[in-house]
């Protein structure tokens, strides 16, 4: 008989539990950063998409957090404060400065922060596809998440080739674009 639609599909709610938690905690050291770019960056051309990114990253927690709620999940408090903690830890990087901002530090988030959005969009795949099991979570839902996050990858690793050639110099172009000419 095949599978069909149905609530408490979940095989293994302990390690789903875990999933969504870690992937919670990740969003929130993701609005974390994304918070302190918009302060690095404001009245650059970085300054309105990272508004809007750090937007939709706030959106993108909420459903997280709805969807753990509907599926019972408990959010494990001290994992967020943890990876809170540890942002505010990562401010004291070694780019090569000790007194001042290195301009390094603006490449390595954006693309940590590029990064992150690849894994959030995997585990917004994991779901919608355990949405197909489980009517508790709302597939149409995380097939807009995914494609929210597309977007937000492609302008960060603009951005990010940017940064860097502002960093290093160089052509701002994506390897794809090089490899064309």
């Amino acid at each position: 008989m095949p599978d069909s639609p149905a609530t408490g599909a979940v095989r293994n709610p302990e390690l789903l539990t875990i999933y969504c938690n870690d992937h919670l905690a990740a969003a929130t050291g993701g609005i974390e950063l994304v918070s302190r770019m918009i302060g690095r960056h404001r009245g650059t051309r970085h300054e309105g998409p990272l508004e809007s990114l750090l937007d939709e990253l706030r959106e993108e927690r909420a459903a997280l957090r709805a969807t753990m709620g509907a599926l019972g999940l408990p959010v494990r408090q001290y994992k967020l404060a943890a990876t809170w903690i540890a942002e505010k830890l990562s401010r004291g990087k070694l780019n090569g400065r000790l007194f001042s901002r290195s301009p390094l530090s603006d490449l390595v988030e954006f693309e940590f922060i590029a990064t992150a959005v690849l894994a959030k969009r995997a585990g917004f795949e994991t779901l919608r596809a355990l949405g197909e099991s489980d009517s508790r979570i709302d597939s149409t839902l995380f097939e807009r998440l995914i494609d929210q996050a597309d977007g937000q990858h492609a302008w960060l690793a603009e951005a990010r080739r940017d940064v860097a050639a502002q960093v290093f110099g160089g052509r701002a172009e994506a390897a794809s674009d090089a490899a064309d000419t």
